[in-house]
């Protein structure tokens, strides 16, 4: 479970207005429940995963949870450029707190890096990381996932592999996933939360919270 207690976050803009990602938002993701978070482009659906996520801090408010929560699935930014794949995933399973050699196998056979695998991250291409980053990430056992448009990447066969591991994790675990395709959102998710204007509206049927995201969009109906 992840709730939201009367959460605000806010940017200054250019021309020194603020832009509003959460404005005194109380709402409450529930444990063992894939969430599917909606909204416009720039509505900051990135940012309030970084606030479930304790990644980023919020102006005011509090965000409390008892369960286990990801980092960004498929987040490869914090990756070591000099270090390989391997000794990246060593380092992240002993953050965790997660068993190295087990990790060091699922990431080996999921990513499909072959050789690369033990060579230095800065050799990669972005689809590598990519892949290198979704791995380690589901192949740690969090209770919750942040999901951000990760299953995008790689070929349609990787694309598919990396659904169905998805879903595996998916029988013990909830989620808050961010994508744009509502195929891909109604493939994954049961409920949906929807961000407008620094507002958020939970709905536990998934078809309401689409429906209700497509009006906002003024395309209700269409895809």
């Amino acid at each position: 479970m992840i709730r939201f207690e009367n959460l605000s976050k806010s940017f200054r803009t250019p021309r020194g207005g603020r832009k509003w990602v959460a404005r005194n938002i109380t709402a409450t993701f529930p444990s063992g429940v894939s969430v599917g978070l909606l909204g416009r482009n720039g509505a900051g659906k990135s940012t309030l995963l970084e606030l479930a996520g304790g990644t980023a801090k919020p102006d005011g408010g509090k965000v409390r949870t008892r369960d286990s929560i990801s980092f960004p699935v498929g987040f490869a930014g914090s990756f070591h450029p000099e270090m390989t794949g391997a000794q990246n995933t060593r380092f992240v399973a002993r953050i965790y707190g997660t068993d190295t050699t087990s990790l060091l196998a699922f990431v080996a056979e999921f990513a499909e890096l072959g050789p690369h695998f033990h060579m230095p991250v800065r050799q990669y291409s972005a689809g590598m990381k990519s892949r290198l980053a979704f791995g380690i990430s589901i192949g740690i056992p969090f209770d919750t996932y942040l999901v951000d448009e990760v299953t995008s990447v790689g070929d349609a066969a990787f694309k598919e592999k990396s659904r169905r591991v998805f879903q595996e994790r998916m029988k013990t675990a909830g989620a808050i996933v961010v994508s744009h395709s509502m195929a891909q959102i109604r493939q994954l998710c049961q409920a949906a939360a929807v961000l407008e204007r620094g507002r958020l509206q939970v709905f536990g049927d998934l078809e309401e919270g689409i429906a209700r995201h497509q009006e906002n969009m003024g395309s209700a109906g269409h895809e």
